[in-house]
């Protein structure tokens, strides 16, 4: 039987970029990410909407993200959607949803003028994404 989990984002980060390593010293990175949706009511007045979603990176992607994103960038995420439930210690079931990441592609060039970034080609607009 066939199956597909497949998420792909364009949004801006929320939050600067959190690198941390596992107890083998496997590269992990995690950031917010948000991305708007705007629409105009049956009065026809203009409305903005929000969606919220945790990014979660591995291995030289982490390391990657770590080095170039910032918060406010704009990023094209593409990866798979996982979901965590656990046992708070108030005794509640708590859940979440979070974005693993195998593709990031870094959509704008930093404000400060740093270095070049992997995986962004020069000029590259949203609108030139293959979808």
């Amino acid at each position: 039987m066939a199956s597909l989990n497949k998420m792909m984002v364009i949004g801006r980060l929320g939050t600067d970029p959190e690198l941390r390593y596992t107890a083998n010293g496997t590269p992990v990175t995690r950031f917010r990410l948000a991305s708007g949706r705007g629409y105009t009511t049956a009065d026809g007045e203009r409305r903005e909407e929000t969606e919220w979603f945790t990014v979660v990176a591995w291995n030289q992607l982490a390391e990657q993200c770590n080095q170039y994103l910032t918060k406010g960038r704009l990023a094209y995420v593409e990866g798979r959607l996982h979901s965590n439930t656990w046992e708070g210690q108030d005794g509640k079931t708590h859940s979440s949803n979070e974005i693993v990441a195998n593709q990031i592609i870094f959509l704008d060039r930093p404000s400060t003028g740093g270095p070049a970034e992997p995986g962004a080609e020069p000029g590259m607009d949203p609108g030139d994404l293959p979808f």
